[in-house]
Protein backbone atom coordinates (compact mmCIF):
# COMPACT_ATOMS: atom_id res chain seq x y z
CA UNK A 1 0.00 0.00 0.00
CA UNK A 2 1.40 3.31 -0.91
CA UNK A 3 1.70 6.52 1.30
CA UNK A 4 -0.62 8.22 -0.57
CA UNK A 5 -3.30 5.29 -0.05
CA UNK A 6 -2.36 5.28 3.26
CA UNK A 7 -3.26 9.29 3.79
CA UNK A 8 -6.51 9.13 2.00
CA UNK A 9 -7.37 6.76 4.63
CA UNK A 10 -6.41 8.65 7.07
CA UNK A 11 -8.67 11.21 5.89
CA UNK A 12 -11.34 9.09 5.19
CA UNK A 13 -10.95 8.23 8.64
CA UNK A 14 -11.31 11.16 10.38
CA UNK A 15 -13.71 12.51 7.69
CA UNK A 16 -16.38 9.76 8.97
CA UNK A 17 -15.21 10.84 12.84
CA UNK A 18 -16.09 14.29 12.70
CA UNK A 19 -19.06 13.72 10.33
CA UNK A 20 -20.77 11.31 12.08
CA UNK A 21 -19.94 12.87 15.88
CA UNK A 22 -21.30 16.25 15.04
CA UNK A 23 -24.38 14.37 13.69
CA UNK A 24 -24.84 12.59 17.00
CA UNK A 25 -23.52 15.35 19.23
CA UNK A 26 -26.24 17.98 17.59
CA UNK A 27 -29.22 15.75 18.00
CA UNK A 28 -28.35 14.98 21.37
CA UNK A 29 -25.81 17.36 22.99
CA UNK A 30 -22.22 15.68 23.80
CA UNK A 31 -22.84 14.54 27.40
CA UNK A 32 -25.06 12.24 26.33
CA UNK A 33 -22.61 10.85 23.55
CA UNK A 34 -20.03 8.32 24.34
CA UNK A 35 -17.01 7.10 22.32
CA UNK A 36 -18.46 3.69 22.24
CA UNK A 37 -21.21 4.84 19.91
CA UNK A 38 -19.14 7.39 17.89
CA UNK A 39 -16.74 4.79 16.65
CA UNK A 40 -19.64 2.06 15.86
CA UNK A 41 -21.48 4.74 13.83
CA UNK A 42 -18.76 5.81 12.33
CA UNK A 43 -17.15 1.97 11.33
CA UNK A 44 -13.95 2.55 12.99
CA UNK A 45 -12.13 1.05 16.14
CA UNK A 46 -11.49 2.95 18.94
CA UNK A 47 -7.90 2.70 18.18
CA UNK A 48 -8.24 4.57 14.74
CA UNK A 49 -10.30 6.88 16.91
CA UNK A 50 -7.73 7.49 19.12
CA UNK A 51 -4.67 7.55 16.03
CA UNK A 52 -6.56 11.09 15.29
CA UNK A 53 -7.79 12.59 18.19
CA UNK A 54 -6.53 12.46 22.24
CA UNK A 55 -10.24 11.71 23.20
CA UNK A 56 -14.25 12.65 23.31
CA UNK A 57 -13.29 16.48 23.73
CA UNK A 58 -10.28 17.05 21.03
CA UNK A 59 -12.79 15.34 18.61
CA UNK A 60 -15.52 17.73 19.80
CA UNK A 61 -13.19 20.69 19.16
CA UNK A 62 -12.94 19.61 15.65
CA UNK A 63 -16.63 19.49 14.99
CA UNK A 64 -16.88 23.06 16.61
CA UNK A 65 -14.01 24.57 14.69
CA UNK A 66 -15.85 22.91 11.63
CA UNK A 67 -19.12 24.66 12.54
CA UNK A 68 -18.07 27.45 13.53
CA UNK A 69 -16.14 27.91 9.69
CA UNK A 70 -19.37 26.80 8.31
CA UNK A 71 -21.12 29.92 9.59
CA UNK A 72 -18.02 32.72 9.26
CA UNK A 73 -18.23 31.52 5.65
CA UNK A 74 -22.17 31.83 5.14
CA UNK A 75 -21.55 35.22 6.95
CA UNK A 76 -18.86 36.50 4.52
CA UNK A 77 -20.74 35.14 1.41
CA UNK A 78 -23.64 37.27 2.44
CA UNK A 79 -21.91 40.48 3.78
CA UNK A 80 -19.68 40.26 0.07
CA UNK A 81 -23.45 40.22 -1.81
CA UNK A 82 -23.52 44.19 -0.59
CA UNK A 83 -21.37 46.71 -2.28
CA UNK A 84 -22.42 49.05 0.67
CA UNK A 85 -20.20 48.87 3.50
CA UNK A 86 -22.40 49.68 6.06
CA UNK A 87 -25.21 47.71 4.01
CA UNK A 88 -22.13 44.79 4.00
CA UNK A 89 -21.92 45.17 7.62
CA UNK A 90 -25.37 45.35 8.34
CA UNK A 91 -26.28 42.24 6.43
CA UNK A 92 -23.21 39.95 7.96
CA UNK A 93 -24.66 40.33 11.45
CA UNK A 94 -28.44 39.40 10.62
CA UNK A 95 -27.22 36.58 8.44
CA UNK A 96 -24.85 35.39 11.63
CA UNK A 97 -27.76 35.87 13.99
CA UNK A 98 -29.98 33.72 11.08
CA UNK A 99 -27.53 31.18 10.96
CA UNK A 100 -27.37 31.08 14.94
CA UNK A 101 -30.86 29.85 15.08
CA UNK A 102 -30.43 26.76 13.23
CA UNK A 103 -30.98 23.85 16.10
CA UNK A 104 -27.69 22.10 14.98
CA UNK A 105 -25.54 25.08 15.31
CA UNK A 106 -26.71 26.70 18.66
CA UNK A 107 -26.20 22.55 20.03
CA UNK A 108 -22.87 23.07 19.11
CA UNK A 109 -21.78 26.01 19.02
CA UNK A 110 -23.67 27.88 21.77
CA UNK A 111 -24.34 25.42 24.35
CA UNK A 112 -21.70 22.61 24.34
CA UNK A 113 -19.35 24.70 23.29
CA UNK A 114 -18.45 27.29 26.09
CA UNK A 115 -19.17 24.37 28.53
CA UNK A 116 -16.93 21.46 26.77
CA UNK A 117 -13.92 23.69 26.00
CA UNK A 118 -14.48 26.85 28.43
CA UNK A 119 -15.22 30.34 28.10
CA UNK A 120 -11.68 31.22 26.87
CA UNK A 121 -10.96 28.25 24.17
CA UNK A 122 -14.72 29.06 23.17
CA UNK A 123 -13.97 32.51 22.58
CA UNK A 124 -10.43 31.90 20.95
CA UNK A 125 -12.42 29.76 18.20
CA UNK A 126 -14.99 32.27 18.00
CA UNK A 127 -12.71 35.11 17.22
CA UNK A 128 -10.93 33.22 14.84
CA UNK A 129 -13.64 32.59 12.29
CA UNK A 130 -16.99 34.87 12.63
CA UNK A 131 -15.50 37.39 15.08
CA UNK A 132 -12.25 38.02 12.93
CA UNK A 133 -14.64 38.92 10.30
CA UNK A 134 -16.91 41.31 12.41
CA UNK A 135 -13.86 43.16 13.79
CA UNK A 136 -13.05 43.93 9.92
CA UNK A 137 -15.84 45.08 9.30
CA UNK A 138 -16.20 47.33 12.45
CA UNK A 139 -12.33 48.19 11.40
CA UNK A 140 -13.65 49.78 8.03
CA UNK A 141 -16.77 51.45 9.27
CA UNK A 142 -14.61 53.80 11.83
CA UNK A 143 -11.67 54.07 8.74
CA UNK A 144 -14.39 55.35 6.36
CA UNK A 145 -16.09 57.16 9.08
CA UNK A 146 -19.47 55.66 9.21
CA UNK A 147 -19.52 54.82 12.70
CA UNK A 148 -17.91 57.51 15.77
CA UNK A 149 -14.27 56.64 16.44
CA UNK A 150 -13.36 54.61 18.98
CA UNK A 151 -11.48 50.89 20.14
CA UNK A 152 -13.26 48.08 18.17
CA UNK A 153 -11.98 45.22 20.35
CA UNK A 154 -14.50 45.74 22.95
CA UNK A 155 -17.43 46.84 20.54
CA UNK A 156 -16.31 43.81 18.30
CA UNK A 157 -17.30 41.55 22.00
CA UNK A 158 -20.37 43.75 22.46
CA UNK A 159 -22.16 42.81 19.45
CA UNK A 160 -20.89 39.12 19.26
CA UNK A 161 -21.95 38.57 22.99
CA UNK A 162 -25.35 40.53 21.79
CA UNK A 163 -25.50 37.97 18.39
CA UNK A 164 -24.73 34.82 20.78
CA UNK A 165 -27.54 35.69 23.17
CA UNK A 166 -29.94 36.88 21.18
CA UNK A 167 -29.71 33.07 19.35
CA UNK A 168 -30.00 31.06 22.36
CA UNK A 169 -33.35 33.38 23.18
CA UNK A 170 -34.92 32.70 19.81
CA UNK A 171 -34.08 28.79 20.87
CA UNK A 172 -36.01 28.82 24.04
CA UNK A 173 -39.08 31.16 22.63
CA UNK A 174 -42.04 29.72 21.84
CA UNK A 175 -43.35 32.99 20.00
CA UNK A 176 -43.36 32.16 16.39
CA UNK A 177 -42.70 36.05 15.76
CA UNK A 178 -39.44 35.90 17.90
CA UNK A 179 -36.66 35.68 14.60
CA UNK A 180 -38.33 38.70 13.19
CA UNK A 181 -38.84 40.80 16.26
CA UNK A 182 -35.10 40.03 17.28
CA UNK A 183 -34.02 40.99 13.15
CA UNK A 184 -35.66 44.10 13.85
CA UNK A 185 -34.01 45.04 17.18
CA UNK A 186 -30.57 43.99 16.05
CA UNK A 187 -31.19 46.24 13.09
CA UNK A 188 -32.29 49.16 15.44
CA UNK A 189 -29.13 48.69 17.84
CA UNK A 190 -26.94 48.56 14.24
CA UNK A 191 -28.12 51.87 13.35
CA UNK A 192 -28.22 53.66 16.89
CA UNK A 193 -24.15 52.76 16.03
CA UNK A 194 -24.40 55.58 13.52
CA UNK A 195 -25.57 58.45 15.88
CA UNK A 196 -24.68 61.84 14.75
CA UNK A 197 -21.16 62.90 16.28
CA UNK A 198 -18.85 65.73 15.66
CA UNK A 199 -17.56 65.20 11.96
CA UNK A 200 -19.13 62.33 11.17
CA UNK A 201 -20.89 62.50 7.64
CA UNK A 202 -24.71 63.53 7.65
CA UNK A 203 -26.81 60.52 7.40
CA UNK A 204 -29.54 61.71 4.26
CA UNK A 205 -32.57 62.93 5.51
CA UNK A 206 -36.17 62.12 3.81
CA UNK A 207 -36.21 64.17 0.35
CA UNK A 208 -38.75 66.71 -0.10
CA UNK A 209 -42.26 65.43 0.28
CA UNK A 210 -41.58 62.47 1.65
CA UNK A 211 -42.64 61.20 5.00
CA UNK A 212 -40.12 60.78 7.97
CA UNK A 213 -40.43 56.94 8.76
CA UNK A 214 -42.26 56.26 13.13
CA UNK A 215 -39.59 55.38 15.29
CA UNK A 216 -38.85 51.77 15.21
CA UNK A 217 -39.23 51.77 11.69
CA UNK A 218 -35.95 53.23 10.28
CA UNK A 219 -34.39 52.91 6.94
CA UNK A 220 -30.85 51.03 7.53
CA UNK A 221 -28.59 54.18 7.71
CA UNK A 222 -31.05 56.63 10.11
CA UNK A 223 -32.44 56.87 13.37
CA UNK A 224 -35.44 57.32 14.58
CA UNK A 225 -37.14 60.76 15.17
CA UNK A 226 -39.66 61.81 17.09
CA UNK A 227 -42.36 64.68 16.83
Amino acid sequence: MTEGVRAQQREQTRRALVDESRRLFATRGYAAVGLAEIVRVAGVTKGALYHHFAGKAELFRAVLAQVQQEVAQRVAATADAEEDPWARFTAGCQAFLTASTDPEIQQIMLIDGPAVLGWNEWRALDEAASGRHLADELTLLVEQGLIAPQPVVPLTHLLSGAMNEAALWIARATDPAALADTRAALSRMLDALRTSWPGCPAVPGPAAGETTAAPGGGVPGSVGVTG
